[in-house]
């Protein structure tokens, strides 16, 4: 296969400052002490992690024909992230955020929901689109064009192939579930956040989350649970509880999204599933440590590097 990875869905366009604890009233200005720009969003930040890891990588999504698509496109080709089939997509901005990052971690944001609604993969680009070994799709619920049943079709057509397929969303109610279900037949590994996977089972027990969703047809559920770490449950009933590694948080930006690619990456790696999710929380908590989506993620040596000497909670 000619890719490692692909990548699939949501790239969007951050401006991130921190530390912010309210936005200034009227026409004032508030001094910030760091600010930083980066490509994020569920696609794009498990793209640049995974090329980062050393994975050959393919870009599929949507920007605008605007400066923030032009900085977006050149961004990836930084990392060597092949974006032949990022769409310019005429009628809308590229998709982008401002995030206030709190001194928490927490990041609330403003965003402007841009080409990720309007990119659509057509029958023509699907050999190139599924040529690749892991097949993932990020930001389900923003993708407009593909949630009216392509991405659906893609997904079985990527298990068909005998690619292995991840998932994760941007969800925030039930309401959203019946764009979610009909891909998790054809999904190997479904990646929501407790949040996330809270709002679209209406259940507040993990477990009973794990079991709703594995009963919609996922092979595998991995609940990330911020700094509670990672709970992982199967169709075979496998259990893994891994708690979370013990750091200082900067921003949380991208945190799980950075886990998708660090797992992906263990995956490709052969490792053991346990290994594949230590390998996401790895990647995950070294992307909380800085600001901006995958700062402080720097190659695959670092990520193991940081395994094995980082205690955890």
């Amino acid at each position: 296969m000619r890719f490692d990875y692909t990548s699939m869905g949501f790239y969007t366009f951050d401006a991130l400052c921190r530390p912010v604890t309210e936005i200034p009233p009227g026409g004032d200005t508030f001094f910030v002490e760091d600010f930083a720009l980066a490509v994020s969003g569920a696609a794009g930040s498990a793209a640049i992690v995974a090329a980062k890891h050393g994975l050959k990588v393919q870009a599929v999504g949507g920007v605008g024909e605007d400066l923030m698509g032009d900085w977006v496109l050149r961004r990836l080709g930084d990392f060597g992230v092949d974006a032949k089939h990022m769409q310019r997509c005429a009628d809308h901005m590229t998709s982008s955020s401002i995030v206030t990052t709190r001194p928490d971690g927490a990041r609330p944001a403003l965003h402007k929901r841009g080409a990720t609604a309007g990119f659509f993969v057509d029958d023509a680009a699907l050999d190139d689109v599924l040529d690749t070994k892991i097949f993932h799709v990020g930001g389900v619920g923003l993708m407009d064009a593909m949630d009216a049943g392509r991405n659906a079709e893609v997904m079985a057509e990527a298990r068909r192939r005998g690619c292995t397929t991840t998932l994760d969303v941007f969800a925030s109610t039930p309401d959203d579930l019946p764009l979610i279900k009909p891909l998790l037949a054809s999904t190997d590994y479904f990646m929501p956040s407790e949040e996330e996977a809270m709002a679209l089972s209406g259940l507040t027990d993990f477990e009973d989350i794990a079991r709703f969703l594995l009963d919609q047809g996922a092979g595998a559920v991995i609940l990330t649970l911020g700094a509670d770490g990672a709970m992982y449950r199967d169709q075979a009933g496998t259990k893994i509880d891994i708690p979370a590694y013990r750091i200082d948080v900067i921003c949380t930006c991208g945190c799980g999204d950075c886990f998708n690619a660090g797992f992906a990456t263990g995956l490709h790696l052969g490792r053991s599933i346990e290994e594949c999710i230590r390998l996401g929380q790895a990647s995950s908590a070294q992307n909380a440590m800085g600001l901006g989506s995958q700062a402080v993620v720097a190659d695959l040596a670092t990520t193991l590097a940081f395994m094995e000497n980082t205690p955890t909670r």
